[in-house]
């Protein structure tokens, strides 16, 4: 290895860092606030280039990017697996932070706040996932929490313990959600069928399933808006 070279690569690298400190990380590129997280390049590339690299996996989309998995990121020849884990670990916290504002509030009411906290927090899903939010009374969110995993109609949790984790909680009020990773976020017959049983189920425990949303990267859909727990 070139000495010249290798002294000359930490400087490129170090170039972002310095730009973050004298700009502000709102004066970076992409490619720039990527490279940080990637820290150094390799003999043949900079930091920077990787970054780059890494952002044509996803058409430089960022939202793209957010869906890409750690042996995706590791495509790019120089991104080992602990720079794709930062990388991975970065994008999901900014998911979290966009997502977080709406478990401030003390208590829901309406759909559009626990629709938009469940569409930042698993729309970039390539699994479909089934959760439910567990609420008191006056809608304030006791818990979240996924049940199951690899589609609602073959591996949906038993309604038995749905409830019970709604009675160790404390719930009265539960909105039931799932993703659709194909994007199209209408309901099926299946999702109708699921979310009566369980609304049913509820209601002989003194409890009420007060909506059912499903995310996709599009949008959300509530079952309460949409006129179908009448």
């Amino acid at each position: 290895m070139d000495a010249k070279n290798t002294i000359k690569q930490w400087a490129k690298d170090d170039r972002p860092r310095e730009k973050m400190i004298s700009l502000g990380a709102e004066n970076l590129s992409d490619s720039e606030l990527l490279a940080i997280l990637i820290h150094n390049g390799t003999p043949k590339k900079s930091a920077v280039d990787l970054a780059k690299e890494v952002l044509q996996l996803s058409d430089n989309d960022l939202n793209e990017l957010g869906k890409l998995s750690i042996k995706d990121l590791t495509k790019v020849k120089g991104i080992g697996e602990a720079k794709a884990i930062t990388i991975a670990a970065a994008l999901e916290l900014g998911r979290r932070r966009q997502a977080g504002n709406i478990l401030n509030k003390k208590f829901l009411t309406n759909s559009k706040d626990i629709g938009g906290y469940l569409q930042e927090r698993y729309r970039d899903m390539d699994r479909e996932l089934f959760g439910v939010v567990y609420m008191n009374i006056r809608n304030k969110i006791l818990g979240i929490e996924i049940l199951s995993e690899g589609g609602i109609a073959s591996t949906i949790v038993d309604t038995r313990i749905i409830l019970k984790k709604a009675l160790e909680k404390t719930a009265v009020n539960l909105v039931l959600f799932h993703n659709h990773p194909s994007g199209n976020p209408n309901p099926s017959e299946q999702d109708k069928k699921i979310t009566d049983k369980l609304r049913q189920a509820a209601k002989i425990m003194e409890m009420n399933v007060i909506d059912h949303i499903i995310v996709s990267e599009s949008g959300y859909l509530s079952f309460a808006d949409q006129g179908y727990m009448d």
